[in-house]
């Protein structure tokens, strides 16, 4: 839970995120070696950013001797005037500009291409293992490897600030951040791996970094798209689990438990996007959808229709095989599980999704409304063998010997 925030610092004064990184593990097994033996700190967090700021002033102090060693020159002064000033960015606390979004930006910056990008700042903010980031992207774990290792190579040899942009720097770097935000976000709604449903501090993380941007980007539409479509999201938390960690689904949920204010704020910023003009982005239409949901005291009063009609919109705006999945549930329940079925089985063969646990998991669905219950068995069985969370995998099985058993 520190990782990111002490790679953020450490980052602002070693000015790479290699570098950084490197020095928050090696503060991390510090304190896994002394912790058993002298005990947990009062303050856990706050012992791991004193130790790792300590351990890159070190590592400044080591390359300013090797450098003068290397060059044979007499710069003490000058190298005293760097270790102070890294001393005194290790003692500053946390200003407005925050540490964490200086490091998104670098990571997203320009001279990384965008998957690049995206990797690498979940990487480093999210603590996500690169396994976890390829399932996010759709591609082999190696890729993504690749992609994190280049990424950290390459900002350190284009000597990138650690600074938030300002102007049409900002603009242009944008994008890639929203993306990052929102993967992020995602990871910590529907966690990909491991036994917990969720990881609510990386939804709660996201959900920061998100409200951050908003004031730094007031008059970005996506940006507000974006923390409409997290908080309204975010709300429906406390619903999504049940009293032994299982999922439960969304027209399952207990809508009383919903988070009304979460609900609120996500409203707000909603309509913030649409008083700014324009078509809406991928962010915002999202929102949009979340929004029917949010807007229905009972799933019986969602507007299917509507949020069809908002998908057709979103895979104009931002085509994908995912975003079709999505449409071929709202269409299903807009028009009927047969009309639905029509446009997931015309994804059976696309090669993004071979892997994809939901794919067969709505399939297996929509066939199990039309009472094709033992093609519907199957789905779930497979939906099951995908999944590499515990608690989803544990509710598809279940699906799975529903339909065996007929109900």
């Amino acid at each position: 839970m520190e990782a990111a925030k002490i790679i953020a610092i450490v980052a602002r004064m070693v000015r790479d995120v290699g570098v950084a990184e490197e020095l928050a593990q090696d503060t991390l097994v510090t304190a896994l070696e002394q912790w058993p033996d002298k005990g947990i700190p009062d303050n856990p967090a706050a012992w791991l950013v004193a130790a790792a700021k300590h351990r890159a002033i070190d590592w400044l102090r080591r390359g300013k001797l090797l450098e003068r060693k290397h060059e044979e020159l007499g710069r003490e002064i000058e190298v005293q005037q760097q270790i102070a000033w890294a001393e005194a960015e290790g003692a500053a606390e946390d200003d407005v500009g925050d540490d964490l979004l200086r490091l998104i930006f670098t990571a997203c910056h320009p001279v990384l291409p965008p998957p690049a990008r995206v990797a690498l700042t979940l990487r480093l903010l999210g603590g996500l293992a690169t396994d976890e980031i390829a399932r996010a992207f759709l591609v082999p774990e190696p890729t993504v490897a690749q992609r994190i290792v280049r990424a950290k190579r390459t900002l350190a040899e284009a000597r990138v600030p650690f600074e938030v942009p300002q102007g049409d720097a900002l603009a242009a770097r944008l994008s890639s951040v929203l993306e990052v935000i929102y993967l992020v976000f995602n990871e910590g709604y529907s966690a990909t791996a491991g036994d917990h449903w969720m990881r609510p501090q990386l939804c709660e993380e996201a959900l920061r970094l998100g409200r951050i941007l908003a004031e730094l980007a007031p008059r970005e539409p996506e940006v507000h798209g974006l923390v409409a479509l997290m908080e309204i999201q975010a709300s429906r938390s406390k619903a999504r689990v049940g009293p032994s960690g299982e999922p439960v689904l969304l027209l399952d949920q207990n809508r009383a438990r919903w988070d009304r204010l979460l609900i609120g704020r996500g409203l707000a910023a909603l309509d913030r996007a649409e008083q700014l003009g324009g078509a809406l982005g991928r962010y915002a239409l999202q929102a949009a959808i979340a929004a029917c949901h949010a807007r229905a005291a009972t799933p019986g009063e969602t507007d299917w229709k509507r949020i069809a009609a908002l998908y057709d919109a979103l895979a104009q705006v931002a085509p994908s095989p995912i975003v079709e999945l999505n449409r071929g549930v709202a269409i299903a329940m807009a028009f009927g599980p047969a009309a639905g079925l029509a446009l997931v089985d015309a994804l059976v063969a696309e090669p993004t999704l071979r892997d994809y646990h939901l794919l067969p998991g709505v399939r297996g669905d929509l066939l199990a409304k039309l009472g094709r219950r033992d093609e519907a068995c199957a789905e779930f069985t497979r939906a099951a063998s995908l999944t590499r969370n515990a608690r989803e995998r544990t509710l598809m099985l279940e699906r799975a010997a529903r339909c065996a058993r007929g109900e």
